[in-house]
Parts: C-alpha cells; sequence; structure tokens
C-alpha cells in the first residue's frame, strides 16, 4: 500500500456532496444518502473516503445503477465515478489496457477498438460501468469464455484508510481472485488493468427454434463460439442467437439502417414498451401478444464489430433474477421454470433468458469451479414479481444454483457460504481490508454477514 499525496486535502464537507434521492435502473431500490460525491479524480475519490471517515459515515461506490438490488445503494456516502473515465495506458505488446473504474461499456468498447482491440467477450447491456460490471459478476455467453472480471489482471482500489492498493499478477496477487468480483465491499476500485484481444467481428444468425432445443443447448453452444436463447413464456418457442468469432478482415456486412431499426427500435424497445403496458393493463392479452412476437422476433444474419453484436439497446424497464447453475441443469430447470408459468396461470410478457459460461478461479464468480448455465427471469418494472421470483429462486436453488450478485434474490450469507467454497477466504481478506465496514451496507450485510 502507497499513502497518496491527496491525504493531506482538506477534509471540507463539500467534498461528500449534498442529499439527493437515487434508484436502479430498473426501478428496485432507491436511497437517499447524506451526500453523494462526484470525484473526477483519484486523489478526489481518496478525499472523499478520508472526509467520510472522519465524520463515521459509511461509504459505497456507485456507477450507473444498473445493478436491480440495492448493493451499491447507501444511506452514508455515496460515490459516483462517472466522471472518473478513459483510457490510462495501453500495453500493446501485452494486450492490455488500463481503464478508470467509472469508464462505461458502451464508452469503453470505441476507445478500445481505436487501438485495434477489444473486450474478450459482452453480456447484452452496455450501460455499466467497468467497476460496476466487475464487482457484480457480469458475464456474457460461451462455454470458452469466462466472465468479464476474469479479465482484470490488475486494480488499485482506495481502501477504508484512505490508502491505495495495487493488485496484480505480482503485486498482493493473492487479492486478485478476492477483488475480481468484489461486491464494492472491498474498497472503491479506481483503475483496472484489462485483459484484451485484437479486434474481432461476428457473424450473428437469429432465428426462431423449437422450446425442445433447450435439451441439446450444451451440445449447440459447444459447437460455436457464442450461443443463448430466450424463451417466449406462453409459447413453445425459442429465439435463438448464434455468433461466430471472424477476423478483422472479413467482409463486413452489417444490418441496414432500417433492418436495425425495425428490430432493435421499433420491435425491441418500442413494440416491447407496448406489450409489457398491454400485459399490465390487460393480462389476458399477454400468451397471444408472446405468440406474435416469438414469430416475428430475431430472424436475422448480419456481420459486425464485435461489441455492436454482443450489446442491444435496453430501453423498457424492467426487474430480473439470474441464477448460475451447473451447466447440465440448464435443461431440466427451464423445464421446470415453464410447467410453473403453465400450472399457476401467471401472465408473463418477458422473455426468459438462457446463457452459458466456463468455469473460472475468481472467488465470488457464479461460474466458480464449475462449467455454469445462467437462466434469467424479468417482469416489467411496475409488475408485482414476488412470486414469479421466489417460486424461481426456490427451482434455482434446487439445482444448486447461486443468484447474480446485481440481481434480485432472497439469498443470506448462511447460505451463500456454502455455495462458494472460498467464501471465508473473501471474508478474511474483507475482515483485512474493512476491518471497520466503512464499505458496507443492507445488502452485504445480507449476503457477507456483518
Amino acid at each position: 500500500m502507497t499513502s497518496p499525496g491527496a491525504a493531506s486535502i482538506s477534509l471540507d464537507a463539500t467534498v461528500l456532496g449534498t442529499p439527493q434521492r437515487v434508484r436502479t435502473w430498473g426501478r428496485t431500490a432507491s436511497a437517499t444518502p447524506v451526500g453523494v460525491a462526484r470525484p473526477a479524480t483519484i486523489d478526489e475519490v481518496v478525499a472523499v473516503v478520508l472526509a467520510a471517515r472522519e465524520r463515521g459515515l459509511p461509504i459505497k461506490p456507485i456507477g450507473s445503477a444498473h445493478s436491480f438490488t440495492d448493493i451499491a445503494l447507501t444511506d452514508g456516502v455515496l460515490v459516483d465515478l462517472a466522471a472518473l473515465s478513459g483510457i490510462v495506458r495501453v500495453d500493446a505488446a501485452r494486450d492490455r489496457v488500463t481503464v478508470l473504474a467509472g469508464t462505461a461499456l458502451h464508452a469503453l468498447s470505441p476507445l478500445l477498438n481505436a487501438h485495434g482491440l477489444a473486450l474478450q467477450n459482452m453480456g447484452d447491456i452496455d450501460r455499466q460501468t467497468i467497476a460496476g460490471a466487475m464487482s457484480t459478476g457480469t458475464h456474457g455467453t460461451g462455454l470458452a469464455f469466462r466472465g468479464l472480471a476474469t479479465q482484470i489482471t490488475a486494480a488499485m482500489l482506495v481502501t477504508a484508510d484512505g490508502t491505495l492498493l495495487r493488485v496484480s499478477e505480482t503485486e498482493n496477487a493473492d487479492l486478485l481472485p478476492a477483488v475480481q468480483v468484489g461486491l464494492g465491499a472491498l474498497g472503491i476500485l479506481v483503475e483496472v488493468e484489462l485483459q484484451c484481444v485484437p479486434q474481432f467481428l461476428l457473424r450473428a444468425v437469429e432465428q426462431g427454434e423449437p422450446f425442445d432445443v433447450v435439451d441439446e443447448f450444451l451440445d449447440r453452444a459447444a459447437a460455436v463460439d457464442h450461443f443463448e436463447a430466450y424463451w417466449w413464456p406462453h409459447t413453445d418457442r425459442l429465439s435463438t442467437k448464434t455468433n461466430t468469432r471472424l477476423p478483422l478482415e472479413t467482409e463486413y456486412r452489417p444490418l441496414s439502417r432500417l433492418a436495425e431499426w425495425w428490430e432493435d427500435e421499433f420491435f425491441g424497445n418500442g413494440l416491447h414498451y407496448t406489450i409489457s403496458r398491454l400485459g399490465l393493463g390487460v393480462p389476458a392479452l399477454t400468451p397471444r401478444v408472446n405468440r406474435l412476437a416469438a414469430a416475428l422476433y430475431g430472424n436475422r444474419t448480419f456481420t459486425a464489430p464485435s461489441h455492436e453484436v454482443f450489446t442491444s439497446p435496453r430501453r423498457v424497464h424492467f426487474q430480473e433474477m439470474e441464477y448460475a447453475l451447473p451447466a447440465e441443469a440448464l435443461a431440466p430447470a427451464i423445464r421446470e421454470v415453464k410447467a410453473l408459468v403453465e400450472r399457476e396461470g401467471w401472465r408473463i410478457s418477458f422473455p426468459v433468458e438462457l446463457r452459458v459460461a466456463a468455469a473460472d478461479e475468481t472467488w465470488l464468480s457464479t461460474a466458480y469451479g464449475r462449467r455454469s448455465a445462467y437462466i434469467a427471469v424479468h417482469r416489467y418494472w411496475p409488475e408485482d414479481a414476488r412470486l414469479y421470483f421466489t417460486a424461481v429462486e426456490d427451482i434455482m436453488r434446487a439445482h444448486d444454483g447461486r443468484p447474480h450478485w446485481g440481481k434480485l434474490h432472497e439469498r443470506t450469507a448462511d447460505d451463500l457460504a456454502p455455495a462458494y467454497p472460498r467464501f471465508d477466504d473473501f471474508l478474511d481478506v474483507r475482515d483485512r481490508l474493512d476491518p471497520d465496514r466503512t464499505f458496507t451496507n443492507a445488502y452485504t450485510r445480507r449476503v457477507l454477514g456483518s
């Protein structure tokens, strides 16, 4: 650890910001901190930590508020990292790039492309900051690809006493698998070094297929680079997406502007909003609307830069719960979810997302130690999701599921600990870096304990 020069900055209360109500993107949680600080430099982050500590206030960093849980909320001091953005340095020889932690994923991809680089894999949403995505275990799909956090090869964070801790493969290396998915409980990430790859294209094939494809899902996923599917409740149809990695020199065959607008904006957002509103006001229409959507949505083939294919705009606000299961449990688990929806008679307008990922060694990664499948359920934000989510969670727990840290779930430290072989090791690192629980909140108390 090194003591920054910022330690001498005057601890004027103005560095802590003013009270402001903050809510998550999905409208699932909110808080009114005593101050929302917006540091623009690492030294200013240190000043905020020292000022808050002097006043005995808890601290939580926040990115784009795209988590559905209250993981990034606090009644103390909220540290908005949005201004801490951009590339710090590029190691061209090793394809590694150091970025400030508040950099949004949608801003990062063009910056990497300018250096001929790209992220190895991405999820389907790019509104998160790099720190938020890594800290909650965001992932994409592909049996040969691990979660985004495993791409962190080094990091710098501000710890509870205001010092800077550098973690890498050669410096404090024992802490790296804890810091990669740290839940914001170890300190405030201010810089991360990412292992990138040369820029590449993806050939996307999107089509409707029978629901029974779930039985061959793992074989399909093993045969291609990236495979995922969406099941439309009240139907026997999936929308599948198959993405194949291609060299940058491959012929670029993007969608026409009209085709892109039709699929992503008109249908994916505009019509989806209408479907959601209809489902809210007249639930009986949902099955018919879903059958129409399953027939019309996702029938296209195109080739484009990786980040344009991996991600899609999401403007309709929703609630989400996602579980990671042992990969072999995907088919039986999604069949149980389908039977549940049919048995209970619920009207579910949002599709259920199915993805996969390789095993990794990051301690709190949902794919730690096992090849994993992901099942994500959603509801339109004003709807009451509790019965649906609780019943689905029971199914996921029966299949040894682990909840996504940034998405809704009801798990606690007592029953999460057995699901993660290195859980106690993570708690030991937390005790070492934040013994006074400066970075705690209601969420971390629930999932990590006091």
